[in-house]
Parts: structure tokens; C-alpha cells; sequence
């Protein structure tokens, strides 16, 4: 079975780390729009126009599904990529919207969901929560979490000077915080650190992985798949940082 993971850039690398941790594909073609990135401070026409420039990059891979790694292109495009692609088409945003519902018992919970602004603007996790019934969602952008982790930085003091920063006006533990970028689970442990062991952490990449084995019902095979990355700018680059990442 052929999947395509398509991200604006490396991010989608947590994505694919998950995917492969339950190696239900024999071949995975990674494409990183890194000339581009970052989709998340991009108008909505913009962001549509290059994920369907990228499922023409796909063509030519025969896939039998694709996976929207990208938080931003799952809440402008997918509509969109669905409409154009003649296999199955799976956004982290509803991956990740099940995944809350699996993980909290309480509709009051407090959800915090943290994201580039492309996607906070879009307001597509906060609406599709309150629509489950959850009451307590709170939205923040968090975009420089982005550079950040691109830079290797996970922990430290210039992560704990962004958390205090974004984090301020957070008078209130959240029960979940729901990774709406996925960069961001790189930045897991110092979450956790921050927050507590209490705080759920929801996770693109592990959403994505148990909506294919319980919807689609995919099986764990048993050898390893062959994975191509591609880029539309340094390749070499994107590489070298799966190399980091998906260690």
C-alpha cells in the first residue's frame, strides 16, 4: 500500500515518526513544501492554491491514500484535495478532534489548543469541539514555537521564555492541550515539565495512526517500508533533519 505525507515543511516529520512506529505501509512518499513554509501566516486562497499544486506532485506516485500532515492545509484545503483526489484524503484536524473525545470523559474540561495563525483563524478545532459539547476551549497561536524547533531547540530557556510569554494569561491547568501543529511534539516533554503530568497531550501523528487502524482498519506489517522524501527547495536539508527527528 502506497501513502503520501504532505507538510509545509519538516513538521510533518512527527507525523511520519508515528506512522512508521506502526508500520502499516510498504511505501511512503514524504513531500515538504520548504521553498513555501510556513502555510500557517498564509491567506486561505494561497494555501489551497499550493496543497493542490502539491497533490499534482503526488499524481505521480500511484498512492492509495494521503495524509495531510499539516494542520493549516487540514483546515482551508482538505475540502478541496478532496474533491480533486481520487483516493482517500486524511486531515490531522479531525484525527486530532477524535483523539480529545477519546481522551477526556468530561465536557467541561478545559481544552487548550495550540496552533500556527493560520489555523487558530480558521477556528476549525475550537468549532468542532463545542459542537461535541465540550464548553471550555481556549485557541492560542503560538507561531514562533515554529522556528524554535526548527532550530533544534526542544527544552531550555528560550523555550521556557516563549511558555511564559504565550502562557501568561493561563490561570487555570488545561486537562488536554491538543499539538495543533506538528511541530509542536517536539516540544512535548517541556509541555509536560510546564504543565504538569496531569495535561493530556494531543498528538497529530498518534491521532492520524489509530484513525488507520480503526477506521481503515490497517494492519501492522511485517517488514519495514521504503521512504522517499522530496522537497520543493534543499531536499538534502529535509534529509538531514528527518535524520534528527525520526530517531
Amino acid at each position: 500500500m502506497n501513502v503520501g505525507i504532505f507538510d509545509s515543511g519538516a513538521g510533518g516529520l512527527s507525523v511520519l515518526k508515528s506512522i512508521l512506529n506502526e508500520n502499516l505501509f510498504e511505501n511512503i512518499f514524504y513531500y515538504g513544501d520548504t521553498a513555501r513554509v510556513p502555510y500557517g501566516v498564509k491567506d486561505k486562497e494561497t494555501i489551497i492554491k499550493f496543497s493542490l499544486e502539491a497533490l499534482d506532485f503526488f499524481k505521480q506516485f500511484k498512492l492509495d491514500m494521503l495524509i495531510i500532515a499539516c494542520n493549516t492545509v487540514s483546515a482551508y484545503a482538505l475540502k478541496e484535495l478532496r474533491k480533486k483526489a481520487d483516493f482517500p484524503v486524511l486531515g490531522v484536524i479531525d484525527a486530532g478532534v477524535n483523539a480529545t473525545k477519546n481522551a477526556l470523559c468530561n465536557l467541561n474540561d478545559e481544552i487548550l489548543v495550540l496552533a500556527t495563525k493560520a489555523t487558530i483563524n480558521s477556528k476549525q478545532y475550537e468549532n468542532r469541539l463545542k459542537k461535541e459539547g465540550f464548553v471550555n476551549v481556549k485557541s492560542l497561536a503560538t507561531g514562533l514555537f515554529v522556528p524554535v524547533v526548527e532550530e533544534g531547540i526542544f527544552n531550555g530557556k528560550i523555550v521556557q521564555s516563549l511558555f511564559e510569554y504565550y502562557f501568561k494569561d493561563i490561570s487555570k491547568q488545561p486537562e488536554a492541550i491538543i499539538l495543533g501543529c506538528t511541530h509542536f511534539p517536539l516540544l512535548s516533554d517541556a509541555l509536560k515539565e510546564y504543565f504538569g503530568k496531569n495535561t493530556k497531550l494531543i498528538h497529530s501523528g498518534d491521532a492520524i495512526s489509530y484513525e488507520l487502524k480503526d477506521k481503515f482498519k490497517l494492519k501492522r506489517l511485517n517488514k519495514k517500508p521504503k521512504i522517499e522524501f522530496y522537497a520543493s527547495s534543499d531536499v538534502k536539508a529535509l534529509k538531514e533533519t528527518a535524520k534528527l527527528w525520526l530517531k
